[in-house]
């Protein structure tokens, strides 16, 4: 569950573990006072295994696509550019 910053017009600052589906808090479980939601910068996220990030399979998938390129393009053998002595 993620938890989520109020500030109290009394008792400052606080947060509270609070699921998606509920409501903002309107007044302070403390002193009963009015409360705001603030943005917060606390973000907990978890990325867990392979191949998320696009970027972990680029060198794989630029390898591919140069192996690819040479399959279809006759002549490039490498034995043929060698010099004939």
């Amino acid at each position: 569950m993620p938890k989520y910053d109020y500030k109290c017009e009394n008792c400052g600052v606080f947060e509270k573990v609070q699921p998606i589906t509920e409501e903002a808090l309107r007044t302070c479980p403390t002193c009963g006072g009015k409360v705001t939601r603030l943005i917060s910068s606390n973000v907990n996220v978890i990325f867990k295994g392979k191949g998320f990030y696009r970027t972990e399979y680029k060198r794989q998938e630029l390898m591919n696509k140069i192996k690819k390129q040479e399959e279809k393009t006759p002549g490039t053998d490498k034995k043929s550019d060698k010099a004939v002595g």
